[in-house]
């Protein structure tokens, strides 16, 4: 395997957006590693993506206890770039992760509790052979669990030096307010909201996004391009080794209805005119919106990875064209 050396160059065309109030800043486009980085998945590829993305000014890379498949091995995977390729620059990166969805079986496997927590973050720095992460998140909210008790342990691992910062994930626009205060009477703020959004998925423009903006917390939209929904893959239907066509994810073959395919060729036609893919515009337009930090993209190759940063070229649309979205997508 080549020896690698980072690109002088790395900081040159990537942007940065100040994460809410805090001092942190975020590169706009980070990289998630929720699918293609697991055991079943090339490890030179994955390695190839990763290193690709910091010479191009990603510093961001975010992850969770469970990602894969399976559960955990996005976290050793990436351990072992950590600690070979990208040991000379982790105090360059900013590395997250969650605990809150099933992770092993049993009662202190999954949700709030401040044991599962805590036991989890322990877990993750162990797979990843760091003694920090950058952010630690509640990934879910848990109805069964008190609020307070899911946030101290959010509290406690800042404390105890294992995060620098807590974020929260999932949250609905009262929970999200509820926990900015109580991390604030705790003394470790709430640093940033990680919600599901994209041209497709329009929740958190209700709402959320307003809450955001006054309690002075960044936002990092997962799932920016709909599980490759928002991509040039599914314009004529489901491709063979596409994500809707895997026995495993989160995309099914069902969610691909003519209605949406329409849909899909309509915004394409719009990206073409703006002089970009259906990707890029998707990425562009949540990156328009002020209020968001960073957009968290996905990649199952290099050539995708450079694709979505393309983005960065153009974020301003006019009304016209937000118009024109609103109008393709029957959102008022």
């Amino acid at each position: 395997m080549e020896e690698y050396t980072s690109s002088a160059d790395r900081y040159k065309h990537m942007k940065y957006n100040r994460c809410g109030k805090s001092g942190l800043l975020l590169p706009a486009v980070s990289l998630g590693l929720w699918h293609n980085f697991g055991f079943v998945d090339s490890f030179s590829t994955c390695r190839d993506i990763i290193l690709q993305a910091f010479d191009s000014g990603i510093t961001h890379f975010d992850l969770a206890n469970n990602y894969g498949p399976p559960p955990g091995s996005a976290e050793t995977n990436f351990g072992k770039i950590l600690s070979g390729d990208l040991a000379p620059y982790r105090d360059e990166l900013i590395i997250s992760t969650k605990a809150g969805y099933l992770m092993w079986p049993g009662p202190y496997g999954e949700w709030g509790s401040r044991k599962y927590l805590l036991a989890s973050l322990d877990q993750s720095l162990r797979r990843m052979g760091i003694d920090y992460v950058d952010i630690f998140y509640s990934h879910r909210p848990d109805p069964d669990t008190p609020l307070e008790e899911t946030l101290g342990a959010l509290d406690h691992a800042v404390r105890r030096g294992k995060a620098l910062y807590a974020g929260i994930s999932n949250y609905d626009p009262e929970l999200t307010r509820r926990a900015y205060h109580i991390l604030k009477d705790l003394g470790t703020p709430c640093l940033i909201h990680q919600p599901k959004y994209s041209l497709l998925v329009r929740e958190v423009e209700k709402g959320l996004l307003d809450v955001l903006e006054e309690e002075g917390v960044g936002c990092i939209p997962f799932s920016p391009l709909a599980q490759g929904l928002l991509t040039s893959k599914y314009l004529k239907g489901i491709p063979k080794d596409s994500r809707a066509d895997k026995p495993h994810g989160f995309l099914n073959r069902s969610d691909i209805t003519s209605g949406l395919i329409k849909k899909l060729n309509k915004l394409n036609d719009l990206a073409a005119k703006r002089n970009q893919s259906l990707a890029q515009m998707s990425l562009s337009y949540l990156l328009h919106d002020r209020r968001i930090t960073s957009v968290l993209i996905g990649a199952s190759s290099v050539i995708q990875l450079h694709d979505s940063l393309e983005c960065l070229k153009n974020t301003e649309f006019s009304d016209s064209e937000l118009v024109q979205i609103n109008r393709i997508l029957r959102i008022k």
